[in-house]
């Protein structure tokens, strides 16, 4: 019985060992792809960014062109002279970017000459300025060219963007087929392992000791995988809320880039429409345009304000969590004609669990908005003394829970944000009785 045993017991092994040589294989393999796929994505990237910058370069250009046309003052250039000190250097990376395709290099090299032409024609235009030849820089100003030229830089420089986008879907979708082949090679490891145990199971009654002492080896394997996975599923854990921290991080980044350079960019344009506006109070034509093109700068900085509450509430930091919350919920109203129910009590909590609670909402709503089909909303905010519950409930359509998968309407970073804080979240529905989310996150002790 025994020499009956070994044969199986070196076929098992057998096959664990090649299992493990073709998942070594595939990961490696896997990895090199992945590698270069992350080379392409890296260098598409650059690309775009390089042609980004040079189409705001041509257009800062442009801009300030047309400033120093209209008011003849030299300060109304500086844009134009920034850019075109900059536009060499973007080219010369462009063409360092594309120096080993052709097709694209050529691409590039049509591009430098539309942006070469535009900037030769506003150079004209700008040294007739300087001469005081009114009619020809006007002349110059109202042909066609230099919005042709525009007109093909842009075709050119998207066409290069295009490229560099399918350049990038290309690569991604090379590294999903590396993970997905070393999901394969993850199988094939289970399914060996598999066979192999069962091959232990059927020697058992012939090598009932020897078989004792595998199961205490199996035991202790079992044991150090569960603690393996139980160390990977907190590894993920951490990573998911590290990637939603770096996430709240970029909006509040961009919100103060926003605020900062957008908002100073249309409030100084708003200032130079009001300068020109009071200048021409003699044409009624042109002070209309002008009133027209304020409004469309009022609402311009409107949006931007608007954007800017989405990325990274400001009120949560200078109002509070239910001033911001009453805020939230009104804009809500306003915004979708849903009548919203609000009972808000003071709480202390740090930052961190107000904005968990603050984002609850706010995909809460958005929830409500898109699929409930509701004409009510309740937002309530209890405090305890050492717990706080918020819940936002409507009287819309419902569904069933048990059938919604809990990816589902951002359920499962709703739950994942709360848990991160320490909370639970509950969900409560019923197909044409509304929905309820409760979430309970513990507070400091009073």
């Amino acid at each position: 019985m025994r020499w009956i045993a070994l044969p199986k017991i070196a076929l098992g092994l057998a096959l664990a060992a090649l299992a493990a040589l073709v998942l070594i294989g595939i990961n490696e393999a896997g990895y090199r792809e992945s590698s270069r796929a992350l080379e392409d994505i890296s260098e598409a990237q650059r690309a775009r960014l390089a042609l980004n910058e040079l189409l705001q370069d041509v257009v800062d250009a442009e801009t300030g062109q047309r400033g120093y046309l209209l008011t003849g003052e030299v300060r109304y250039r500086e844009p134009y002279d920034k850019a075109v000190t900059e536009v060499g250097g973007n080219l010369a990376n462009l063409r360092e970017l594309y120096a080993a395709r052709p097709d694209e290099r050529a691409r590039a090299e049509r591009l430098a000459d539309h942006v070469a032409r535009k900037l030769a024609e506003m150079d004209v235009s700008i040294r007739l300025r300087e001469r005081g030849s009114e009619d020809a820089w006007k002349f110059v100003l109202t042909t066609d060219v230099g919005r042709e030229e525009m007109n093909a830089i842009r075709t050119e420089a998207n066409e290069l963007i295009a490229i560099s986008n399918r350049s990038l879907m290309v690569s991604q979708t090379q590294i999903s087929k590396s993970l997905g082949l070393a999901r394969l090679g993850i199988a094939l490891v289970a399914l060996a392992g598999l066979f192999a145990f069962w091959l232990y199971l059927r020697q058992t009654h012939a090598l009932r000791l020897a078989g004792e002492r595998q199961q205490e080896a199996l035991q202790h394997e079992r044991n150090a995988l569960e603690a393996e996975v139980s160390e990977r599923t907190a590894t993920l854990a951490e990573l998911a809320t590290h990637l939603q921290n770096v996430r709240e991080t970029e909006r509040g980044f961009l919100a103060r880039e926003l605020h900062d350079e957008l908002g100073s960019l249309l409030t100084a344009a708003k200032l130079d429409v009001a300068r020109l506006k009071s200048r021409l109070a003699d044409s009624p034509d042109a002070s209309q345009r002008l009133q027209h093109l304020t409004e469309l700068l009022n609402s311009g900085i409107a949006l931007k304000r608007r954007i800017i509450e989405d990325l990274r509430p400001s009120s949560l930091s200078n109002l509070g969590l239910v001033a911001s919350l009453e805020i939230l919920g009104r804009e809500f109203a306003e915004r979708s004609g849903i009548a919203v129910e609000m009972a808000l009590e003071p709480v202390t909590l740090d930052e961190s669990r107000q904005l968990t609670i603050y984002r609850m909402v706010q995909e809460c709503l958005t929830n409500i908005s898109k699929y409930a089909q509701a004409s009510e909303a309740t937002i309530v905010l209890k405090n305890y003394d050492n717990h706080v519950i918020v819940e936002v409930s409507d009287n819309g359509q419902g569904f069933d829970v048990n059938s919604v998968r809990p990816s589902t309407h951002g359920l499962a970073g709703m739950r994942h944000r709360v848990q991160a804080a320490n909370g639970k979240l509950m969900v409560a529905s019923k197909v044409g009785e509304g929905t309820r989310l409760s979430a309970m996150l513990p507070s400091p002790r009073r």
